[in-house]
C-alpha cells in the first residue's frame, strides 16, 4: 500500500538555514510524531524509533534513514526502511528550497514530497486506515517544522 504526501510551507529563514536545520536530524527528529529515540551513525546515517498503532495492531518502528541526495541549500532527500509492527515499510522524503523576497527579509519556500511503501498484515488489516492516520502525522510534523524554523 503506497501512501503519498506533498505540500509547501514558506518561512522567514535563509535557505541555507532550512537546509542545515532539515539536514541535522538531531534538530529535526524529535519532531517526527511519537519520536522515542534517535541513532546517528554518520553525517548521513541514522536510525529513529518510533511509537506505531492502529487499531489492536501497537508497537514500535525503527527505521534507518540515509540523506541520499544534498545539494545544499537547494535539495535534501531521504530513504528509509524499516520494520513496523505488523510489517515493513520504505519510503522517500524530500525537500526543495527556493528562496523568497518579502521585502527587506529573506525567507525560503519549501515544497516538500514523499511516498511510504507499507507491507505485510498492518497494510492488509488496517489498509483504509492507514492513509488518513499518515496524512495526519505527516501534518503534525509539517506544523512542527514551521514552528521551529519561525
Amino acid at each position: 500500500m503506497a501512501i503519498k504526501f506533498s505540500g509547501e510551507f514558506e518561512v522567514k529563514k535563509k535557505p541555507e538555514e532550512v537546509y542545515d536545520f532539515l539536514t541535522d536530524p538531531n534538530r529535526f527528529a524529535p519532531l517526527l510524531p511519537e519520536f522515542q529515540s534517535l541513532s546517528v551513525q554518520d553525517p548521513t546515517h541514522f536510525a529513529v524509533k518510533l511509537n506505531v498503532g492502529i487499531s489492536y495492531i501497537k508497537g514500535s518502528a525503527d527505521v534507518k534513514m540515509e540523506l541520499a541526495e544534498a545539494d545544499r541549500p537547494r535539495r535534501a532527500q531521504y530513504k528509509g526502511q524499516g520494520a513496523v509492527v505488523g510489517g515493513n515499510v520504505t519510503m522517500v522524503a524530500g525537500f526543495d528550497l527556493a528562496p523568497i523576497a518579502d521585502g527587506t527579509a529573506l525567507g525560503t519556500k519549501v515544497n516538500w514530497q514523499g511516498e511510504a511503501q507499507i507491507f505485510g498484515r498492518l497494510a492488509s488489516v488496517a489498509g483504509g486506515l492507514l492513509e488518513p492516520l499518515g496524512q495526519k502525522q505527516i501534518q503534525k510534523l509539517i506544523d512542527g517544522l514551521q514552528a521551529a524554523l519561525a
